[in-house]
């Protein structure tokens, strides 16, 4: 079972409007915060964002790295409702032309992306 993810961020509160909207929908809760970060919990699994003054650079999905985060989502109707919603709260629909299959005939998600560049892929079932 994964542990943590930590995601260095540009904007703490950017990140934190699009994650913490999202891990909460997704009934993850408030695990801990600090000053440059906070993090979401589900299970024994958190997800921090951090806005580390170590940070270099942007992010970018299409380098060496994290490309985004797959996180289970519910039903079809749950993925649905999720993708509405989050056009309405900093997520953009990618791969609209191939969506909900954009990851396959037999994959039903929504892949969605934040200001900052950071992927999410809600998969049903």
């Amino acid at each position: 079972m994964l542990h943590h993810v930590e995601l260095w961020v540009p904007d703490l509160a950017r990140a934190e409007a699009t994650f913490g909207w999202l891990f909460t929908e997704l009934g993850w809760t408030e695990h801990q915060r600090w000053n440059a970060g906070v993090s979401w919990k589900l299970d024994r699994t958190y997800v921090v964002v951090e806005q580390s003054p170590a940070l270099t650079g942007p992010h970018d999905r299409m380098k060496a790295g994290l490309n985004h985060l797959a996180l289970h989502a519910g039903t079809r109707a749950d993925v649905d409702r999720l993708t509405a919603q989050a056009q309405r709260n900093g997520w953009q629909l990618m791969f609209a032309d191939r969506h909900p299959h954009a990851g396959g005939e037999d994959h039903y998600a929504a892949f969605l992306e934040n200001e900052d560049g950071f992927e999410v892929e809600l998969v049903a079932g």
